[in-house]
C-alpha cells in the first residue's frame, strides 16, 4: 500500500503507508533500507524499532528524510546515516485549528506532504485545509496559507481556502 514516492539522483523513497514504514531503494528497485517496524505506532529510535502510522509525503535532502506521519499527526525526521527516526513536530494528538508555537508542543492535523526550501519545511496539512511552515533552525511551526475552511477560494495567504491539500512542489520561487 504505497502512499507517496520521492526520487533523488540515486534513490527512491517510498512511503509504504499500509505497512506503516518507509522503503528506501535504488533506481533498479533493490531495497537498501526498511525504516520502521511495520506496525502502527509512534516510536522514535533505530530503523528496526521506529514506528509510523500511515506515513505519506516525503522529502530528502542530504542524509535527512522528512516524513509526514499522517495518522500520528506528526512530522518525523529520518537520519539516513545514523539510521534513526525522530519526531520533530506534533504532539500525536489531532487538533483542528492550532496556533503557531514550538514544533514539538503544537498539535497537528493530518499532515500529508512535506517539502523543504531554504531552511523552511512546508507542510500540506490536509486536516486543517491549510499549508503550514516549520522553521527548521528555530523549531517553530504554524499556519502559512489557508483559513481552515474546506472550500476553494483565492486570496491573500491566510485568507485563501483549500480542500484537504495533500501534495506540494516548488518551482523556482513558487510553492
Amino acid at each position: 500500500f504505497p502512499g507517496k514516492i520521492f526520487a533523488t539522483a540515486d534513490r527512491l523513497y517510498i512511503s509504504d503507508t499500509g505497512h506503516h514504514r518507509v522503503v528506501v531503494t535504488d533506481h533498479a528497485g533493490k531495497v537498501e533500507a526498511l525504516v520502521g517496524a511495520g506496525v502502527a505506532g509512534s516510536t522514535d529510535g533505530p530503523f528496526d524499532k521506529a514506528q509510523f502510522h500511515q506515513p505519506q509525503g516525503l522529502f530528502a535532502k542530504g542524509d535527512t528524510l522528512y516524513v509526514a506521519d499522517t495518522e500520528n499527526h506528526a512530522i518525523r525526521r529520518i537520519d539516513l546515516k545514523a539510521k534513526t527516526v525522530e519526531t520533530i513536530a506534533g504532539t500525536g494528538k489531532q487538533v483542528y485549528g492550532s496556533d503557531s508555537g514550538p514544533a514539538r508542543k503544537t498539535p497537528l492535523n493530518s499532515p500529508w506532504d512535506v517539502i523543504e526550501k531554504d531552511g523552511t519545511l512546508y507542510i500540506a496539512m490536509a486536516g486543517n485545509h491549510a499549508i503550514w511552515t516549520m522553521d527548521l533552525a528555530k523549531g517553530t511551526i504554524g499556519p502559512y496559507a489557508g483559513d481552515g475552511r474546506e472550500t476553494l477560494e483565492d486570496g491573500p495567504n491566510l485568507s485563501a481556502s483549500f480542500n484537504q491539500p495533500s501534495g506540494l512542489a516548488v518551482i523556482g520561487k513558487k510553492l
